[in-house]
């Protein structure tokens, strides 16, 4: 127990140093340092005052965590103050938020396993949370309106009218729902803040939560009404009794035997939490029933621990490990997923930033409100596992610490196994080890990874700075082209796996093959080879700046930087050498900054400038035909035109590779209302999916699809100054090219002007538009520089 001055004392100090860390941190203006100041200082006072009037002197060991989460709510107070003045640092007042909901599932556990139960830790609790409530639902007011704030104003307003309405002062008999709905309203509010929903969905949840606390206190209410006479004859201790009798009479009993039952099925369940995260493995085709029949160290050593500790430091240790754990649950399954589309861990550091993209990518792959269903479920989950984690830990290691003898006895073979396991190398029959240190590992990957991303970035920085052609003057730059109309095409998922290594490849071959043929009876030459892509299965725009910069960007964390530097792409050079420079995204409904910034397109063509009525087939908005007959119609049918160098971007071939297009004769394009029909033929999404076999199949055709389309456009539009330059962006998703594929993407350079290829003869690239196996391979960073060479006068040499 600690006394109420001391306690006091160290609440006070805890929230200047809470309100210091994150002056140095994340930045707190004066603003926001009086308002933590003052919340402190009257948290200090009420607390205080509580204590005298209920005659309690010391705080319990659940008080101490609640004194905690009143801590971190003045900390939240203070950001929120800040955000008032433009300075809002949404990420560290959501973690203090959500660490505050994590210790309110703590506090009550707390108090029940110490028996520090009391009247004055029950009213501490309530506060604190509707404290929290009210901070929370200002700073989403902001953006979700004003009517938010009934959330945080509504316990205030029921203390008011007690005021005036004695009968509402009444001690209302305990009641279970209404924890429940204030922990909703804190999970809501949380979420709210972080922005991670979008908006629509965010206002129902919004909308959901204040519903559950009208009823909430709609019931107390009725309920002080229904007894407001027996202030009269008898006091609160009547009015509980007749609650409780009203309550025993709705709720059956359970005797101690249900009770033991109860304690066994909650039990198991946190054994299977627990033991689903020490041991699961993070890829999901690893997940068989074998991976868990393993031995995790890690919960050894749990188990060690809660046989030696004491009980207070116990509590303290299931409590840090299980939010430990509970990310590294959380860690795995972001590591299912990055394996399944892109083949490779999530990156705490670099990868954060993807979850943006993610969101718009499920909507755009399910519908608007399937996704927004899918991504809310997502985040209660998550919340939900770093909530049970710590109470699931803690409730095993209390029965641990009762059960010491058997637990010893236990806890040392299993050891034993585990060492003879790991001596011998022994494994499942899927290969994991027996003698798991599943967990640890990947949090040392983890820690590893943040390590190396520093020293990633001093690297990247040094790269961007070395730059052959930065200086070149206008007058040589790009003369081979001089005249030239250059497009990039980039086919989305055109990876090598199309071309060599599926079941349908055949049928990618046999048309490029044919394409060769066709173009060349049009007068064009064409040269091929592969390029390795810094991405896989996705994250497009990686490809697309390492092409245009000639810098390796692999990860988000490098694009960010590629973005605030002076790096020249390719864009911009062909803008300073006299060419008119276009970027077509017809799959893009949003504003791309970097477009005209970093990039200098003098136009960008997204779905809002595109004339198109027809209907959407599956992540493309519009099918690749219309996109280059668009293109077409607004960039190159005036024959006099400036020379145009566009960057097209081709999405018909984006997962989940239904609905698809197809072929229509040009001239019937019209608004693309022609598509209609060729919508209601075509298979669904969700009919594809439902028999993963097909997936592959599906893809191909889309690569064809879009092969064919380019194909045809140069036929049916190409001229004598035509230069197209197709390549992948990426390999398609696991799916379809399977773990551990090449990053390896096509690229064939397509040209009417025989003396275009000639100046890349020397790259020893292929004829014809299908590399060979045996084709050259670069990284897909080496192609800037070496195209610049070639088509440039007194270029740097490049190797």
């Amino acid at each position: 127990m600690v006394t109420l001055r001391s306690g006091l004392a160290v609440g006070l100090v805890a929230q200047v140093a809470l309100l210091a860390a994150l002056a140095t941190t994340v930045g707190l203006t004066g603003f926001g340092w009086l308002v933590g100041i003052v919340c402190g200082v009257v948290m200090v006072a009420s607390v205080d005052r509580g204590m005298v009037r209920t005659g309690t002197d010391t705080f319990g060991p659940a008080d101490l965590v609640t004194l905690i989460r009143a801590t971190l709510a003045c900390a939240v107070a203070a950001l929120v103050a800040d955000s008032f003045l433009g300075q809002a640092a949404v990420t560290a007042l959501v973690t203090l938020a959500a660490a505050g909901l994590v210790l309110d599932a703590v506090d009550g556990w707390v108090a029940r396993r110490t028996r520090t139960t009391s009247a004055f830790g029950a009213r501490f609790d309530g506060e604190v949370d509707a404290f929290l409530i009210l901070v929370l639902s200002v700073y989403v007011a902001g953006s979700a309106g004003g009517w938010v704030l009934a959330i945080g104003a509504m316990r205030y307003a029921f203390a008011a009218a007690g005021w005036g309405m004695p009968w509402l002062r009444r001690k209302l008999p305990p009641r279970y729902w209404r924890k429940v709905v204030a922990a909703t309203q804190g999970i809501v509010l949380t979420v709210a803040a972080a922005d991670v929903v979008p908006h629509a969905l965010m206002t129902a949840l919004l909308v959901v939560a204040l519903a559950l606390l009208v009823e909430s206190f709609g019931r107390d209410v009725w309920w002080s009404w229904r007894h407001r006479d027996l202030e009269r004859v008898g006091s609160n201790e009547r009015a509980e009794q007749v609650e409780q009798a009203e309550r025993s009479e709705r709720t059956p009993r359970i005797g101690p035997r249900g009770r033991a039952v109860a304690g066994v099925v909650l039990n198991g369940l946190a054994l299977l939490l627990v033991w689903f995260a020490l041991v699961v493995p993070d890829q999901a085709q690893k997940v068989t029933p074998g991976a868990f029949f393993r031995i995790p160290v890690e919960g050894l050593v749990v188990a060690g621990l809660a046989l030696v500790l004491p009980a207070l430091a116990r509590r303290a240790m299931t409590l840090l490990v299980g939010l430990l754990l509970g990310l590294v649950a959380l860690l795995k399954v972001l590591d299912m997923g990055f394996f399944a589309a892109l083949d490779r861990p999530f990156n705490l550091v670099t990868d954060r930033s993807y979850f943006s993209p993610v969101r718009v990518l499920v909507r755009d792959a399910i519908g608007p409100v399937a996704g927004d269903i899918v991504l809310a479920t997502a985040v209660v989950l998550a919340l939900a596992i770093l909530v049970f984690m710590p109470l699931s830990l803690g409730r095993l290691a209390a029965l641990v610490a009762r059960h010491r003898t058997r637990s010893l006895r236990t806890l040392m073979a299993l050891a034993v196994i585990w060492v003879t396991c790991a001596a011998f190398g022994l494994q499942t029959q899927g290969g994991e080890p027996i003698a798991s240190a599943n967990a640890g590992g990947l949090a040392v990957e983890q820690v590893r990874a943040m390590t190396a991303a520093v020293q990633d970035r001093q690297e990247f920085d040094e790269a961007a700075a070395t730059d052959r052609f930065h200086d070149t003057t206008d007058v040589k730059l790009l003369t081979g082209l001089r005249g030239k109309d250059v497009l990039i095409a980039f086919v989305e998922s055109y990876g090598r796996i199309a071309i060599e290594g599926s079941p349908s490849s055949p049928q990618i071959q046999h048309l490029l093959d044919d394409g060769t043929t066709r173009l060349r009876a049009a007068g064009y030459s064409s040269q091929s080879a592969f390029l390795t892509s810094p991405t896989f299965g996705g994250l497009s725009w990686l490809a697309h700046s390492t092409l245009q910069t000639g810098l390796w960007v692999s990860d988000q964390g490098r694009y960010d930087r590629l973005l605030e530097g002076n790096r020249v792409s390719l864009s911009r050079l062909f803008k300073r050498a006299g060419w008119r420079t276009v970027a077509m995204m017809p799959a893009n409904r949003e504003e791309w900054p970097e477009g005209r910034a970093f990039y200098d397109f003098d136009t960008i063509y997204d779905r809002d400038a595109i004339d198109y009525h027809g209907p959407r087939f599956g992540f493309s908005l519009m099918p690749d035909q219309y996109a280059l007959s668009a293109f077409q119609r607004l960039e190159l049918a005036d024959r006099h035109h400036t020379p145009v160098m566009a960057q097209i971007e081709l999405a018909s071939s984006h997962a989940p590779w239904a609905p698809l297009p197809e072929m229509v004769d040009w001239d019937r394009l019209g608004d693309g209302s022609v598509f209609d029909e060729v919508r209601e033929d075509a298979q669904s999404a969700t009919e594809l999916w439902r028999h993963p076999e097909d997936v592959e199949p599906e893809y191909i055709k889309s690569i064809a699809y879009c092969l064919s389309t380019l194909i045809s456009f140069v036929e049916e539009y190409g001229d004598d100054d035509l230069v197209l330059i197709v390549v992948g962006d990426h390999q398609p998703a696991t799916v379809v090219s399977g773990h551990g594929a090449s990053r390896d993407v096509p690229i064939s350079v397509i040209a009417h002007d025989p003396t275009v290829l000639d100046r890349i003869s020397g790259w020893g690239w292929q004829d014809g538009l299908r590399p060979a196996p045996e084709a050259p391979v670069w990284r897909m960073d080496a192609f800037r520089d070496r195209f610049l060479a070639a088509y440039s006068r007194g270029a740097p040499v490049v190797p």
